[in-house]
């Protein structure tokens, strides 16, 4: 699918373009190289936190006894019990930590009070599939067994995430349910990052800003390691899934110019199908990731208007409880 400038919502063409030349790479070899330099500079983000946020960090260990860093946003003030939300963060799987998302935390408390998980996963650059997904589900389990202490309601457990978050935030969901060990009452799949076959229109040639089809099929060698180009598990690539029935309620939105809109829209129909209630909106002129690049355009806004309503609503209608 080719994107030209004109196809763009008009607050978003200059960022994008600009951010375009800066962030495009040429070459497979670039994109590696990008993403271990990107991996640096956010690293170097850790421990640094917007003014305003209670904010704590914690090490829970993994099967393997090493740690996994996970980072604990607390409202300042409760006495009760308020819903508790796995973010993960984006990043192509690649680079990112959960500190460079904090706006997006302060706008799910500030809409409704919660506590946020989020974790410190390992990135592809280091450790392909299945890291990402074992340290999430740690960090969901964790959340549940320490729901009491945390003032979190055991049935409203949620997760979210945006592009390669949402994409973990989907699997997740899948590999949860499958598990039957904990249950899931909410999930924010934003823009998310499910198929790794890349065979839809909106996939192929895609040359938008931001995340473009070169860097996507990058990003999913990286993050599958030897399994890329094999049938690889739905645990993997949420679109591979056959069986969509009792997965949570959903929202989700994406723009139209970029690679993943079609591959949310066909994963959207097919929740929809196995009887999955279903918030979902497609932003017209909209590159990915545009409601970061650009949070001031009106159509960012409303994007996260919307998802923020439907957040608002899943807080007094969706519950989960847990066995």
């Amino acid at each position: 699918m080719k994107v030209t400038y004109t196809m763009m919502d008009r607050e978003l063409r200059w960022r994008g373009k600009l951010l375009g030349l800066l962030l495009g790479t040429s070459s497979e070899a670039k994109f590696v190289k990008t993403m271990f330099n990107r991996k640096k500079q956010s690293d170097k983000r850790k421990g640094s936190h917007m003014e305003g946020l209670n904010v704590r960090e914690e090490w829970i260990t993994r099967k393997d006894g090493s740690k996994l860093r996970i980072l604990i946003y607390e409202p300042h003030h409760t006495n009760e019990e308020v819903p508790g939300i796995l973010w993960l963060h984006g990043g192509g799987d690649a680079m990112g930590v959960p500190e460079m998302f904090e706006n997006t935390y302060k706008k799910l408390m500030d809409t409704s009070s919660c506590v946020i998980i989020a974790p410190d996963y390992r990135l592809s650059i280091e450790a392909p599939y299945p890291a990402a997904l074992e340290d999430s589900y740690d960090a969901l389990l964790w959340m549940k067994n320490h729901a009491r202490e945390l003032s979190i309601r055991s049935n409203q457990l949620m997760v979210g995430g945006e592009s390669a978050g949402g994409g973990l935030t989907a699997a997740l969901t899948l590999y949860a349910r499958d598990k039957g060990e904990v249950n899931i009452a909410f999930q924010m799949p934003l823009y998310p990052m499910i198929d790794d076959r890349m065979m839809t229109e909106s996939a192929k040639e895609n040359n938008a800003p931001i995340w473009n089809s070169d860097m996507n099929q990058w990003a999913w060698k990286l993050y599958l390691g030897d399994r890329y180009g094999k049938e690889v598990s739905p645990y993997a690539a949420a679109a591979r899934a056959t069986d969509y029935t009792h997965l949570p309620p959903t929202v989700t939105y994406v723009g139209d110019l970029e690679p993943f809109r079609d591959e949310t829209i066909h994963y959207v129909e097919k929740l929809k199908q196995a009887g999955v209630p279903v918030d979902f909106e497609l932003y017209q002129g909209c590159y990915h990731g545009f409601d970061i690049i650009n949070p001031k355009a009106a159509v960012s806004q409303k994007a996260v208007a919307f998802f923020l309503q439907s957040y608002q609503y899943a807080v007094s209608h969706y519950f989960a409880e847990q066995k």
